[in-house]
């Protein structure tokens, strides 16, 4: 048995986290949720018991063997490392370490073995990160990739909590009859009824800091530095569920029939694709499971060297709690924690 904390225990993550453990029979001993000082006072429910949560300070962590951080980049930054200090293996969703050459960023079914190198902290990949790369494993171990080209569609549930609420605010006035631009806040334009050709905030190259996540991670937990990696993020008023459009090209010709067999082999991988039938991954599909979902495969009309995959993932489970809590189990299973 482990005993468990998770930091950011009130959050959206930090719940799915907590219902992730229960239901996957993760062997928690005691657990201690964690979280700002303002939600000190509240309670989780965790196996049926009501668990008092408490302030997440770098004192918070004596006697833990795993850490979940489910909160924000800045407390991650101050408190990770004193609870690697304290003897417990930190499982970070924040962007703060994933870059950091001493930290692994792993996708349990993708690189599992990074997580023999870590030094008290690995990282968990950002929520679009994941269901490419889900997808891009089996495909590359088929033929060496030489390009990828993704356009992703994100749900709201990635930016939080209050942009759910403002896409329902939104959604509410529109059904009312109100004219014009809607009010906004979270976003800097309406996000109803509207696709955002953004996700995060611009850098100084046009880029997001959203775009240059995923080409720097895809790289990182593929381990190839150099492969060109090219992306658009937007922004979709959709609750949950992030979709890709990827193009990747091959040293090789992949058929679309081997790219679908070594898809449906790969573990929590889904290949829905049966387009005549209009069988094909959409965000309400992927709402609430844990696969990875991967349809409209087909060869590029301009290279026959390329294929076209949709790809659809839940962005708050594998994207989030369900890939933290994964590496736990990796972690247990291989004897490093």
């Amino acid at each position: 048995m482990k005993n468990v904390a998770v930091v950011g225990a009130t959050g959206a993550v930090g719940h799915e986290l907590l219902a992730l453990l229960e239901a996957r029979n993760f062997p928690v001993g005691r657990l201690l949720p964690l979280a700002s000082a303002r939600s000190v006072g509240s309670v989780v429910t965790f196996r049926g018991e009501q668990i008092p949560v408490q302030e997440a300070t770098p004192d918070a962590f004596a006697g833990m063997d795993l850490v979940f951080f489910a909160a924000t980049g800045s407390l991650s930054r101050e408190l990770a490392p004193a609870a690697a200090r304290a003897g417990a293996v930190v499982i970070d969703k924040s962007s703060t370490w994933r870059m950091d050459p001493e930290v692994p960023l792993v996708v349990p079914e993708v690189n599992p073995e990074d997580l023999r190198r870590h030094k008290g902290i690995i990282s968990s990949p950002n929520c679009t990160t994941i269901g490419l790369v889900m997808a891009l494993k089996p495909l590359h171990d088929l033929s060496p990739m030489t390009r990828v080209i993704v356009t992703t569609m994100q749900a709201v549930s990635g930016t939080g909590k209050e942009a759910i609420e403002e896409l329902e605010a939104q959604t509410r006035a529109w059904v009312e009859g109100h004219e014009g631009e809607l009010p906004h806040t979270v976003y800097k334009r309406q996000i109803a009824f509207n696709v955002l050709p953004y996700a995060e905030t611009f850098t100084d190259n046009l880029y997001t800091t959203e775009e240059l996540k995923l080409s720097a991670e895809t790289r990182k937990i593929m381990g190839l530095p150099n492969l060109p990696v090219t992306m658009t993020c937007t922004r979709v008023p959709v609750f949950v569920g992030h979709s890709e459009s990827v193009l990747v090209e091959f040293e090789r010709k992949v058929t679309p029939a081997e790219a679908r067999e070594a898809l449906s082999r790969f573990p929590g991988v889904k290949v829905v694709d049966d387009p005549f039938q209009f069988v094909f991954p959409t965000a309400i599909d992927a709402a609430g499971t844990d696969d990875t979902l991967v349809g409209r495969i087909r060869e590029d009309l301009t290279n026959e060297k390329g294929l076209w995959l949709w790809i659809v993932s839940d962005n708050l489970r594998k994207g989030a709690a369900t890939n933290a809590v994964q590496i736990a189990e990796k972690l247990v299973e291989m004897q490093l924690v």
